[in-house]
């Protein structure tokens, strides 16, 4: 490959700091060691792949879009909603611009413009995406609030308030209905 890859080496390091990024929200709901970034985006990715096989869109596309709809926290760092009513939100598609300086044009090109899609909700594959970031949230609520984080609760219904798919809205009753150990005791075999 002719292209130098040098820029491309630095945002896998930079993006890896994600892993050590704590989604912040969570410490107003008194969750003392929150999910990192990272978690948080693989389990979107897969939400996002359900959601969109379902309602008729592209799912590897919708993981795709979801995979890297918060890249750019780390540089920005996860920035909750109260924190932005006070520092404007930085403009996730300058911020991917700036992250993918220096890489082969081929790749700069495809990951500002899913990013961009992503942000402008242009496609069916992004509005799925999207629906999966709040439903993962809300998941995440649930589980927190079943370690006895009541404060979580706010999180779940504004997630819940969120989706826009019918899938989204199917599966946020679903998950309402369940707990979070329900799924071993059904691989057990064992009844309800």
């Amino acid at each position: 490959m002719a292209d130098d890859l040098s820029a491309v080496a630095r945002f896998l390091y930079e993006v890896g700091t994600l892993k050590n990024t704590a989604r912040t929200g969570w410490w107003m709901a008194g969750v003392k060691q929150p999910e990192s970034v990272a978690e948080h985006s693989w389990r979107t990715s897969l939400i996002a792949s359900i959601i969109a096989k379902l309602e008729g869109a592209d799912p590897a596309r919708a993981a795709f879009l979801a995979v890297w709809h918060d890249t750019q926290e780390s540089r920005t760092g996860d920035v909750n909603h109260l924190g932005k009513r006070y520092s404007p939100a930085a403009d996730p598609e300058a911020v991917t611009a700036d992250q993918t300086a220096g890489m082969p044009e081929l790749l700069a090109s495809t990951l500002q413009e899913l990013v961009a899609e992503y942000e402008g909700k242009d496609s069916a594959e992004a509005v799925c995406a999207r629906d999966a970031d709040k439903l993962e949230c809300m998941l995440q609520g649930l589980e927190y609030k079943a370690q006895g984080y009541a404060g979580a609760q706010r999180w779940i219904d504004n997630s819940r308030a969120r989706l826009t798919t019918e899938t989204g809205r199917r599966l946020a009753e679903e998950l309402l209905g369940q707990g979070p150990l329900d799924w071993l005791r059904a691989a057990l075999g064992e009844k309800g």
